[in-house]
C-alpha cells in the first residue's frame, strides 16, 4: 500500500547484520556484558537477552503459530510488550553469555528461512503501530521492522562498550529508510490541505530524502518534493536515536534545521519508530 512507500527487502541483511553482531558479543569480556546500557535498568546481558527473546517469539509465532502471552485485563500493548519483554529478561540473567551468543547463531537462520518464504506484499503477520493503526501492514513493513529492532540493539550494545559498527550505508540506510516510513502516523493529527507536503532530510552516508503529501484525507509516503509546506533535515546519528528515543526529542530538535509549517516540523522532530 503506497501509504507507506516502496517496498523495502531487507533479508538478505539479516545474516550480516547477525554476524557483526556475533562477532562483537564474541569479543567482549565479563565487564562489557555487566555495562549499562540506554535502556533503562538493563545491562549489555540484558540487552542481548531481549534480541534472543525476540528470535523466539517470531519463530514461535510466524513460524509455529503459537499464540505466546495473552494480555492481562486492560493492558496496553506497550504495557504488554514492557512488561514480557522483562519477564524474559529476568529469567534469562540464568544464561551464560556463551549459551546466548550459540543460541542466536542458531536459530538466527531458521528464522532468516521463515522470511526467505514470505510474499512481501502478503499481509503482516503482525502489524507495525507506529506506521499506521488503521491499516493492516504489509509483510515487508513487519520483516523491516525486525530488521532495525536487531540493528538498533547491536548499536545500544555498541555504545554501552564503546566499539562503534555497522554503521555502514549498505547496513544503516535501510534502519533510516523505514523508520521515515513512520512520518504519516506522525502527522496522522494534523489535518492540512490537499496536495500538502512535508520533506524529512537525513544527512551522512546512510541518510536520505523521504517526502509526505496530504491526499484524500491522509498523510503518505511520496516522493520529496522542491517546496514543501514543511522541512526537516537532521544528521543520521541524530535521527535513528530520535526514533528510539536514544535522544529525548529535545536534543533532536536542537540538532536539526527546519523551516515551514511549525506545527508539522514539531510532529517530524518527535517521530517515533518504537511502540513506546
Amino acid at each position: 500500500m503506497m501509504i507507506f512507500g516502496p517496498v523495502l527487502d531487507v533479508r538478505p541483511l539479516f545474516p550480516r547484520e547477525r554476524r557483526v553482531m556475533l562477532e562483537l558479543l564474541g569479543a567482549l569480556g565479563p565487564a562489557d556484558w555487566a555495562a549499562p546500557t540506554v535502556c533503562p535498568g538493563w545491562d549489555v546481558h540484558d540487552v542481548v537477552a531481549h534480541v534472543l527473546n525476540d528470535y523466539m517469539r517470531r519463530l514461535s509465532g510466524s513460524r509455529d503459530g503459537h499464540g505466546g502471552a495473552v494480555f492481562a485485563d486492560d493492558e496496553t500493548l506497550p504495557a504488554y510488550l514492557a512488561r514480557t519483554n522483562d519477564e524474559f529478561v529476568r529469567a534469562s540473567r540464568q544464561l551464560s553469555p556463551q549459551l546466548m551468543i550459540e543460541l542466536l547463531d542458531h536459530l538466527g537462520p531458521r528464522l532468516d528461512a521463515v522470511w526467505a518464504g514470505r510474499d512481501l506484499q502478503a499481509p503482516a503477520d503482525l502489524n507495525v503501530s507506529w506506521a499506521a493503526t488503521d491499516l493492516d501492514s504489509p509483510a515487508w513493513l513487519d520483516i523491516g521492522r525486525d530488521y532495525t529492532e536487531f540493528w538498533v540493539h547491536q548499536q545500544q550494545v555498541r555504545d554501552a562498550v564503546a566499539v562503534s559498527g555497522a554503521t555502514e550505508p549498505d547496513l544503516m540506510a535501510p534502519v533510516l529508510d523505514l523508520f521515515a516510513r513512520a512520518l504519516p502516523h506522525t502527522l496522522r493529527t494534523h489535518d492540512r490541505p490537499e496536495g500538502s507536503t512535508a520533506h524529512l532530510e537525513v544527512l551522512g552516508p546512510a541518510g536520505g530524502r523521504w517526502g509526505v503529501i496530504r491526499q484524500d484525507g491522509r498523510w503518505r509516503m511520496a516522493e520529496p518534493q522542491e517546496e514543501p509546506t514543511a522541512r526537516v533535515s537532521m544528521d543520521q546519528d541524530t535521527f535513528w536515536r530520535l526514533a528510539t528515543r536514544g535522544i529525548t526529542v529535545e536534543q533532536a530538535r536542537k540538532r536539526s534545521t527546519t523551516s515551514g509549517d511549525p506545527e508539522l516540523t514539531s510532529a517530524i522532530t518527535a517521530l517515533l519508530a518504537i511502540v513506546a
